[in-house]
């Protein structure tokens, strides 16, 4: 079967100035279109705009994607030779789409283009989970755990995650940042006031009793679960500890 015009088979559709060239038309080409357009055929339904190249004019052109049904009903209203011989073209067409093999190889190409989307997408997930798999672990792990633990702890399971902070960094940055205080004195790194209303720690007191019979109070700061939630998703999410 020689073409006679060409067919987008993923969309079966073919172009309205093509379509204007081929049944011989010499009107205008937006003259011609206004006119077809007369016979009641819908926008987005029967006929879609678009741009396309013209290498001959070297601009974009006004066309439209018309269905095949548009296009044979066009040619059957231009009542000449070179229209008639289009729509028995189409009208070839399609029946050699409907043949068994023609919609088998059809529903074949589909199914390939869903199996690389599923492909695609299937990839995408796999980066984003492997992306979110240092915050899911920490996340499952505090939910599992109500313990506190000490700051240098804390800086290991950053340094697990792949934020690389040690203890005495960490320290420092949650002073600089106001969760611990800065002050030199009997009070150095224990937490702010504002810290302790957020519940991130907890102060853990152990009396001491020493040879010459006094005893004192050493203070200990602890991270609770809340606290290592709060810290280590500020981390994760790349953000800097902000100041309270």
């Amino acid at each position: 079967m020689n073409e006679l015009i060409t067919v987008d088979f993923d969309t079966q559709t073919v172009s309205a100035r093509e379509l204007h060239k081929q049944v011989g038309s010499t009107e205008r080409f937006s003259s011609w279109f206004e006119r077809q357009l007369q016979f009641g055929f819908i926008e987005n339904e029967d006929y879609t705009g678009c741009k396309k190249f013209n290498t001959l004019a070297k601009q974009e052109l006004q066309d439209y994607d018309l269905s095949i049904d548009m296009a044979k009903q066009i040619c059957m209203v231009q009542k000449n030779e070179k229209a008639r011989a289009v729509r028995q073209y189409l009208i070839d067409l399609e029946k050699a789409w409907n043949t068994p093999e023609q919609v088998m190889a059809r529903a074949l190409k589909l199914a390939d283009k869903t199996i690389e989307q599923l492909k695609t997408d299937n990839k995408a997930l796999e980066q984003k989970v492997e992306q979110d798999k240092p915050k899911v672990l920490f996340a499952d792990a505090v939910a599992a755990s109500h313990t506190s633990i000490l700051v240098g702890e804390l800086a290991k399971i950053l340094k697990q995650n792949g934020i690389n902070i040690g203890q005495n960094r960490l320290f420092a940055e949650l002073r600089d940042r106001g969760y611990l205080i800065k002050r030199r004195g009997s009070d150095w790194n224990m937490p702010t006031q504002r810290a302790m209303e957020m519940n991130l720690f907890e102060i853990k007191e152990t009396v001491i009793s020493h040879a010459d019979g006094h005893t004192s109070v050493s203070k200990t700061v602890k991270v609770t679960g809340t606290g290592q939630q709060y810290f280590i998703n500020l981390f994760l999410e790349g953000q800097k500890l902000s100041v309270l």
